[in-house]
């Protein structure tokens, strides 16, 4: 299976092109940056196209993060998605970027529960709480910083995200500390691509994950429509 990957969720705009059947990622690009997605993403994803020597047609599924995230980052790789999968008559499918964040530390087999984190500003956080083994601990939401350190009822944890650090200078003193501390900026887009191969495409919608509905969003626009969310 062919997958171009697609993230722009957070602070990176990024793309990559996995081979499953060789078991290898062709070829990819990430960018750090906090603004400009829309103009980086679309020259980005044609670099990666050439590096790969695929064409847009050869490829079985786009895979993308929908959240959470920026707004307006979520907004650009969805509709990058959408558009490519439609013009290339493909399947899309969308990934959470909590998920991404984990799946490199479940690959890893361990015992330990994992806290994937995002900073919501404001001393709130995005996160979701996995065992090892990635099944659910605690569910996708946002809530203040001491709810997610509550987290630490579960044991060591895993900490990832761009929120890893908040929550490691705030750990409680009287709980098992922390094993590890990922705070990336973005999710490796890699995983996002290996996770766009493992999923079906009837359970995971391109549809954005906000978790929290957006401060102002414009009409008639069902990206922005906090009705469509779904959790992974």
């Amino acid at each position: 299976m062919l997958i171009l990957a697609i993230d722009t969720a957070l602070d990176a705009c990024a793309a990559a092109v996995l081979d499953t059947d060789a078991s290898k990622i062709v070829a990819q690009e990430s960018l750090p940056m906090k603004r400009g997605h829309a103009e980086a993403l679309m020259p980005l994803i044609a670099r990666v196209m050439k590096a790969s020597t695929i064409a847009f047609a050869a490829l079985d599924r786009i895979a993308v993060t929908t959240g959470p995230g920026s707004f307006t980052g979520l907004r650009v790789g969805l509709s990058a998605a959408r558009g490519i999968a439609l013009a290339a008559g493909k399947p899309v499918v969308g990934l959470t970027t909590l998920a991404a964040y984990a799946a490199p530390v479940v690959a890893d087999n361990g015992e330990h529960p994992i806290i994937s984190a995002i900073d919501a500003r404001h001393d709130h956080v995005y996160f979701q709480v996995v065992s090892g083994d990635g099944s659910s601990l605690i569910r996708p939401r946002v809530a203040p910083i001491a709810e997610a350190l509550a987290a630490a009822k579960f044991g060591a944890p895993h900490l990832v995200g761009n929120a890893a650090s908040i929550l490691a200078d705030r750990w409680p003193a009287d709980a098992p500390s922390p094993l590890r501390i990922d705070p990336q900026a973005a999710p490796d887009i890699g995983w996002v691509a290996w996770l766009g191969a493992a999923v079906s495409p009837d359970m995971a919608p391109a549809r954005p994950f906000y978790l929290r509905a957006p401060d102002a969003k414009p009409p008639k626009d069902p990206l922005a429509n906090p009705s469509q969310f779904v959790a992974p």
